[in-house]
């Protein structure tokens, strides 16, 4: 097993289209272990709330005091947002978000929970518990579809 599987395994647990589907079904098809590409990649992906949380405040004070239209667009967006998705935080809250980005499915996962819950206000550490409890959640189902071959290979990654 070479170093760039593991780098392009940790890349590709990082970023938001693949996450957790990409990173450790490339790393096990390329050699290495499964001990060693699940634990990596989850502890990777698990830092994508921290990141994730310290991008969107910085640029987005930056953006809303400087761009008008930006502030327009934001405020009008968080507003329908909150207006659709409030009923279902109130009820299911954080435990929503765990099992939101435990679904290792496309359009689920690290960055879509952290995003989501940063437009709706809601409080940053209990965030990232959430997130990183379903980051553990999904890379155990995908670990477990791995080890079991149900053809992940083709279904998540094409081999290089």
């Amino acid at each position: 097993m070479e170093l760039s599987t593991l780098l392009f395994s940790i890349l590709l647990s990082l970023l938001p289209i693949s996450e957790l589907r990409g990173g450790i079904p490339y790393a096990f098809f390329n050699g290495a272990s499964l001990a060693l590409a699940a634990p990596l990649c989850i502890i990777t992906n698990a830092l994508v709330a921290p990141i994730a949380y310290t991008f969107l405040a910085t640029f987005h004070k930056i953006f809303h005091k400087h761009w008008a239209w930006y502030a327009s667009f934001f405020d009008r967006f968080v507003a329908r947002a909150q207006a659709r998705v409030a009923p279902k935080v109130n009820k299911y809250g954080y435990w929503g978000i765990l099992l939101f980005v435990a679904i290792p499915l496309p359009v689920t996962g690290a960055w879509t929970g952290t995003l989501g819950s940063w437009i709706l206000g809601l409080d940053k550490r209990k965030t990232m518990m959430a997130v990183f409890g379903g980051v553990i959640v999904s890379g155990l189902i995908v670990t477990s579809l791995v080890a079991l071959g149900v053809g992940i290979d083709s279904v998540f990654i094409k081999r290089i």
